[in-house]
């Protein structure tokens, strides 16, 4: 395959993302407003809770089975080890630019979590289905690079909605330090009132007092405390975990459709009530797959509208915006290629063209669009999220495409 029909091949994915965000960022201009602010936000809302866990779900229900989940065991560690790489570049990112408290989990989101959904989902079908790909039979290509692209997106949001969702929520609830200055002065202002209080009424016989009462509180307390059954110690403390809003977080409705699907993929009785146009519930994984089919063109257009917020401008630092340049499009993709390389020459990656494809791909996407859908969620850093997105797809459009056919050259 020549080396411009690669680029041909490579660059067509990325031309259909680019014009669908064109579209996007039509309809957010105020003379049309049909994705205005209101309108993002109850959409993202409708993305996260309904469309994306379809999505995930319903892929990974169709195209994982018992018998290629074992063979694809290095794709979740490869996907790791691109989320960890790339947040060490971004805090090393962090601490070189200076970056706000608060944008800090921004920064270090955008350059470990790539868009391990649409693209790949995209690119893969579209060189398989190319006349001149080099990875063999179209039909063969399309069915394995599939489940590739399925598990690969999977995995991704399972890891994103664990990790830089959290790192995002904890640097969202950073306080600026104007604010820490009026807590602070409240808190001394309180002490004082406090001091005076104390003075007036001088409170330390009622201490005594109170003492005495909590010691002879908690001697009786203890025997009854022995009395307590483990069982209800367990339920205690599973009761607190469901409580805890760190925990809801943790498995967000992205994370729960991909167990659900795996499960349904996996499991071979209900594999077979649900999966293929024979089985007897195949009208609910229709369904499923219907609703996920809209995820990715929705998150596209709302990634679109965000995008206004950067051709407007916010408080990004230029470094900044060159830094995760050079690690998501020149850093990650050697790294990844050292990676993929080390791990064939083990025999840790089977000798699978298109597999190894996939993997070094992994390496050289863009930020996940989801990372402006948590913005979003969060109400921060969004106009820098919009200004970061637009400079990593505007230039995506040259790299992914550059990496694609280098990869391609890699592996064939």
């Amino acid at each position: 395959m020549a080396l411009m029909e690669l680029l041909w091949v490579a660059s067509m994915p990325v031309i259909k993302v680019l014009l669908i965000t064109a579209v996007g960022l039509v309809l957010a201009l105020g003379n049309i407003n049909l994705l205005g602010k209101d309108a993002r936000i109850q959409v993202n809302n409708l993305v996260h809770y309904v469309l994306y866990p379809a999505l995930v779900g319903g892929n990974l229900a169709d195209t994982i089975t018992s018998e290629n989940v074992v063979s694809l065991w290095f794709m979740p560690v490869n996907i790791l080890l691109t989320f960890i790489i790339g947040s060490a570049l971004g805090w090393i990112l962090v601490k070189l630019t200076r970056a706000p408290k608060h944008l800090e989990g921004l920064i270090v989101g955008v350059c470990s979590a790539g868009n391990l959904g649409n693209l790949p989902i995209i690119i893969i079908p579209a060189i398989c289905k190319d006349k001149g790909s080099p990875f063999g039979d179209s039909n063969v290509c399309y069915q394995y690079g599939m489940a590739y692209a399925s598990l690969s997106m999977a995995v991704g949001a399972v890891y994103i909605w664990i990790y830089v969702y959290n790192i995002m929520r904890i640097s969202a609830s950073i306080v600026p330090k104007e604010e820490y200055r009026t807590s602070s002065f409240t808190q001394e202002a309180s002490g004082e009132i406090q001091d005076f209080l104390s003075e007036e009424e001088d409170p330390k016989k009622d201490n005594m007092d109170d003492d005495a009462y909590t010691l002879l509180l908690s001697s009786n307390e203890s025997e009854e405390k022995v009395k307590v059954s483990i069982s209800a110690k367990i339920k205690d403390l599973l009761g607190k975990l469901l409580v805890n809003s760190n925990f809801k977080a943790v498995f967000s409705p992205t994370t729960l459709g991909s167990i659900v699907g795996f499960m349904v993929g996996v499991v071979p009785l209900i594999r077979k009530l649900m999966i293929g146009s024979d089985a007897p519930l195949h009208v609910i994984q229709d369904s499923v797959t219907m609703l996920g089919e809209a995820a990715i063109p929705v998150i596209t257009l709302i990634m679109g509208a965000n995008l206004l917020k950067g051709l407007k401008g916010a408080n990004t630092s230029f470094c900044t915006i060159i830094g995760i340049l050079v690690v998501r499009y020149i850093i990650l993709p050697i790294l990844g290629i050292l990676v993929i390389k080390g791990a064939t020459e083990l025999g840790l990656v089977q000798p699978d063209p298109l597999y190894q494809f996939v993997l070094l791909l992994e390496y050289a996407l863009p930020p996940a669009m989801a990372i402006g859908t948590i913005a979003q969620l969060f109400g921060a850093g969004e106009g820098e999220c919009s200004v970061i997105m637009l400079w990593t797809y505007v230039l995506a459009s040259v790299a992914v495409t550059l990496w694609s056919t280098y990869f391609m050259w890699l592996v064939a």
